[in-house]
C-alpha cells in the first residue's frame, strides 16, 4: 500500500506542477485547471490522512480550501504569480516529505508556516472579494499551530431530527486504479462536514486488507443523513478521482430496507443521468462492457517484476546461443535441427522485443520536469527564457530514464546561467528579448539522440583554453587543439569559467555529473558552439542496457565484444600502409583521413597474439565523433549478447564495460569504446 501511495502521489505532484506552470504562462487559471488542482489536492489529502502522514494531509487540505474558494467565488484581481509560487512551495514540501518516506525516515516536516501563509493569502482574497460565505472544509484544524486532529472513526448514530434527507450512495472506481480503500476513505473524509451518521459497506476499510477487493467487485456503499440538497451531495461525490460510476439515492429514513424515493444514476462513461423508471438501452450496456474491457487491458506492474522478466529473457538468449552454437554440432549435417533452431531463434527474438517494449517509457515526464527548473531559474536570475520541447514521445528503457534526469537538469541550468544573456545584453546584440532553449529527442539507429540547444552567447574558446592552461590541463601550448576538444574540457572535474561561485554554478560540478552519468549508461555527449549564436549539447544514449548486438573478436585465446553501433567498418592493413608519428604512435591513412591504431594485445597485455598487422584484422570504431582503429587477431561474428556487470571483486578496468556469456560457454569482455577513444 505504501508503494502505491508513493507512486500515485508523485504522479499527482508532477501533474500539479505542470498545471501550475502552464497556468502561470497564460497568467490565468482556467476553471478546468482550478477543478483539476482541487481534485489532486483532495486525493493527496485523503490518501495521506489514511497513511497517517499528518503534515502532508494538513497542507494538502489548506491548498484544497484555497482552490475551493477560487472555484466557487471566482474572485477577480487574483495575484496568480504569488498563487503559483505558494503552491509550488507546497509541492516542494510534499516532495521532501516523500523523499523521507522513500528513505525510511519519519516525515516529520512542519507545514504550519505554509498552512498559515495559505490562510493569509485566502484571507486577502476574501477581503478583496468581499465574500466569506463560501463553505470551507476546516477538518478540525488547530488554529494555533495549523495541525489537524486525525480521526479514523465513523459514528453509527443518526441525527434524524436535525438532518432533512437520508442518502444511499454507491461509488464504483475505474478498473485498475488500485488503492480502492484509500480512495473510499477520501470520500468519507470529504463528506464528514456535510453529513452525519455515516455508515459504509465495507465498514473496516482501514484495518481490513480485503476491503479493496470488496469495493472493486461490489462498489463502496454509504448511508448518511444531510440537510444539504441532492445536487450538493452529488457535486461533492462527482469530484472523486478515478470515479467510474455513481449511484445516489434519497431513501426513507424510517424504512429499514431503504426503499427508494428517487434513484438517479450518474454514469460517468455515458455522461447521461437517467431515473429509475428508464431502462438502459442495450447499446449503452454494450458500450459500458467495451469500456470495461478497455480499462482492464491496462494494468500497473511492479518494475522489479519487469527486471526479473528481462533477466530471464537474457538467460533464454544465452541458452539459445549455447544450444545452436554447441561445439559438438560442428561438422554434422542436421537439417531438421537447423530448422528447429531457426524457429527457436525467431521466437526468442520476438519475445525479447516484446519484453523490451514493455520496459520502454516515453521521455515526456522527464522533459516536462525541466519546465519547473527553467521557471525557477528565470525568476532568480531575472531572465526570460522559453523552453521548447520536441520529440517527448521518444521511448527509452526505464533504467536509462532514471540516469538521464540529472544530466538534463544540469545542461538546462548551464544553458540558462552561462548561455542565455541578460535582457540588456540581448537587446544590445540585436536578439529577441526572450531567450530560447530547445530540448529535443529522436531515434537514430539503435540510439536515442537528445539535444539541448540555446540561442545564447555561445562558448568562449579562448577563455576555456586559458582556464585549462591555468589549471595545468594542457602541457603543450603550441599543440593545435580542435574546437571540439576545447569545448569538451567543460566536462572535466572542477572546471568552471565562472569567476564567482553562485547558487547555480561556479564549482565545476554540474557538467562533470553530466559526463559521468551519461558514460555510466554507455552514452556520449559532445558540444558544438558558435560565439554570439548559441550552444548545442548532443547526448547519444543506447535504447537499452540489457541486450545489445555485438561483434565478437579474438585476441590470442581471449574474446572481446564490440557494440555494433560503435563499428564503422573493418579491413586488413598492409605493412607498408602503417604510419608512425614522431611520438611513436601508429596511424593508418583511410580515404585521406589519418586514424590512430590501438593494438588490443598491447592494451590488455596479452601474449601469443598476432603482431603482424597484415595477418590480423583492423576494426574502425567511433565514439563522440572521434575514431580509432582496433587491431585484433580475428573477427568471430555478430551475436546478440546479454550485458552483465563485472563482479564486485574486480576493480573497474579501463576500456571494459561489462561481460557476457557466449554460446560455447566462454566469457567475452564487452569493450567500452568511449573510454578507449578518450584514453588513447
Amino acid at each position: 500500500m505504501l508503494e502505491m501511495y508513493k507512486f500515485e502521489t508523485n504522479q499527482l505532484l508532477e501533474q500539479l506542477e505542470q498545471l501550475i506552470i502552464n497556468s502561470e504562462k497564460s497568467n490565468c487559471y482556467s476553471q478546468e485547471a482550478i477543478n483539476e488542482i482541487f481534485r489532486i489536492m483532495h486525493t493527496i489529502k485523503g490518501s495521506s490522512a489514511m497513511m497517517l502522514f499528518n503534515g502532508i494531509s494538513t497542507l494538502a487540505h489548506s491548498i484544497e480550501d484555497l482552490f475551493f474558494y477560487l472555484r466557487e467565488s471566482k474572485p477577480e484581481n487574483v495575484d496568480y504569480i504569488k498563487l503559483s509560487d505558494l503552491v509550488l512551495l507546497c509541492t516542494d514540501f510534499i516532495k521532501e516529505e516523500l523523499s523521507k518516506i522513500e528513505s525510511g525516515i519519519e516525515p516529520d516536516g512542519d507545514s504550519s508556516d505554509l498552512v498559515n501563509t495559505i490562510k493569509k493569502f485566502l484571507g486577502e482574497l476574501k477581503s478583496i472579494g468581499g465574500s466569506t460565505a463560501v463553505h470551507e472544509n476546516n477538518d478540525d484544524v488547530n488554529e494555533k499551530d495549523g495541525s489537524k486532529k486525525q480521526k479514523y472513526f465513523i459514528t453509527d448514530s443518526l441525527s434524524e431530527s436535525s438532518m432533512k434527507n437520508s442518502y444511499k450512495a454507491v461509488v464504483y472506481f475505474e478498473d485498475g486504479c488500485e488503492m480502492e480503500n484509500i480512495r473510499a476513505f477520501s470520500i468519507l473524509h470529504s463528506l464528514k462536514d456535510l453529513a452525519q451518521g455515516i455508515k459504509s459497506e465495507p465498514a473496516d476499510i482501514i484495518e481490513n486488507e480485503e476491503s479493496s477487493q470488496i469495493i472493486k467487485e461490489s462498489g463502496f456503499k454509504m448511508f448518511f443523513c444531510s440537510d444539504k440538497p441532492y445536487e450538493d451531495i452529488e457535486k461533492v461525490l462527482n469530484e472523486t478521482l478515478f470515479l467510474k460510476k455513481l449511484e445516489l439515492e434519497i431513501v426513507d429514513n424510517n424504512d429499514e430496507t431503504h426503499s427508494v424515493k428517487k434513484k438517479p444514476v450518474i454514469d460517468l462513461e455515458s455522461d447521461r443521468p437517467i431515473t429509475s423508471e428508464v431502462i438502459r438501452p442495450e447499446k449503452e450496456k454494450e458500450k459500458d462492457q467495451a469500456n470495461k474491457s478497455l480499462l482492464q487491458n491496462i494494468i500497473s506492474v511492479n518494475v522489479n517484476k519487469l527486471d526479473k522478466l528481462m533477466d530471464l529473457v537474457g538467460e533464454l538468449v544465452i541458452s539459445e546461443a549455447m544450444v545452436t552454437s554447441n561445439p559438438d554440432l560442428k561438422g554434422l549435417s542436421l537439417e531438421n535441427f537447423n530448422k528447429a533452431a531457426s524457429q527457436l531463434k525467431k521466437i526468442t527474438s520476438e519475445l525479447q522485443d516484446i519484453v523490451m517494449s514493455i520496459r520502454m517509457v516515453p521521455l515526456s515526464a522527464t522533459f516536462q520536469k525541466m519546465n519547473r527548473i527553467v521557471r525557477d531559474m528565470c525568476k532568480k536570475l531575472d531572465k526570460d527564457v522559453d523552453l521548447e520541447i520536441l520529440g517527448e514521445e521518444t521511448e527509452v528503457d526505464k533504467n536509462i530514464i532514471e540516469n538521464i534526469s540529472d544530466p538534463l537538469m544540469h545542461l538546462i541550468r548551464n544553458s540558462i546561467d552561462h548561455g542565455i544573456e541578460t535582457r540588456e545584453e540581448r537587446i544590445k546584440n540585436g536578439k529577441s528579448l526572450k531567450g530560447k532553449i530547445t530540448l529535443e529527442a529522436k531515434n537514430e539507429g539503435g540510439e536515442v539522440i537528445i539535444i539541448v540547444k540555446d540561442d545564447g552567447r555561445g562558448l568562449n574558446k579562448e577563455k576555456i583554453l586559458q582556464k585549462a592552461i591555468d589549471n595545468g590541463l594542457i602541457q603543450d601550448t603550441n599543440k593545435d587543439i580542435s574546437d571540439r576538444e576545447v569545448f569538451s574540457m567543460i566536462f572535466l572535474p572542477g572546471f568552471s569559467t565562472k569567476e564567482n561561485v553562485t547558487e547555480f554554478s561556479g564549482r565545476g560540478v554540474g557538467m562533470d555529473v553530466v559526463s559521468n552519468n551519461i558514460e555510466k549508461i554507455g552514452g556520449a555527449v559532445n558540444v558544438d558552439s558558435t560565439v554570439g549564436e548559441g550552444t548545442t549539447m548532443t547526448i547519444r544514449i543506447p535504447l537499452t542496457l540489457a541486450i545489445i548486438d555485438g561483434m565478437n573478436i579474438r585476441v590470442s585465446n581471449s574474446t572481446y565484444t564490440i557494440p555494433i553501433t560503435s563499428i564503422k567498418e573493418s579491413f586488413r592493413v598492409k605493412e607498408d600502409e602503417l604510419i608512425t608519428d614522431p611520438d611513436g604512435n601508429e596511424m593508418i591513412m583511410v580515404r585521406g583521413d589519418c586514424y590512430p591504431i590501438l593494438r588490443m594485445h598491447k592494451l590488455f597485455n596479452i601474449k601469443d597474439s598476432i603482431s603482424n598487422i597484415s595477418e590480423g584484422i583492423t576494426i574502425m570504431v567511433e565514439s563522440e565523433m572521434d575514431t580509432v582503429c582496433l587491431f585484433a587477431d580475428e573477427l568471430l561474428g555478430e551475436q546478440q549478447v546479454v550485458v552483465k556487470a563485472l563482479p564486485q571483486y574486480i576493480k573497474k578496468v579501463k576500456g571494459i564495460a561489462g561481460c557476457t556469456l557466449l554460446g560455447e560457454g566462454t566469457i567475452s569482455l564487452i569493450l567500452d569504446i568511449a573510454a578507449l577513444v578518450k584514453g588513447r
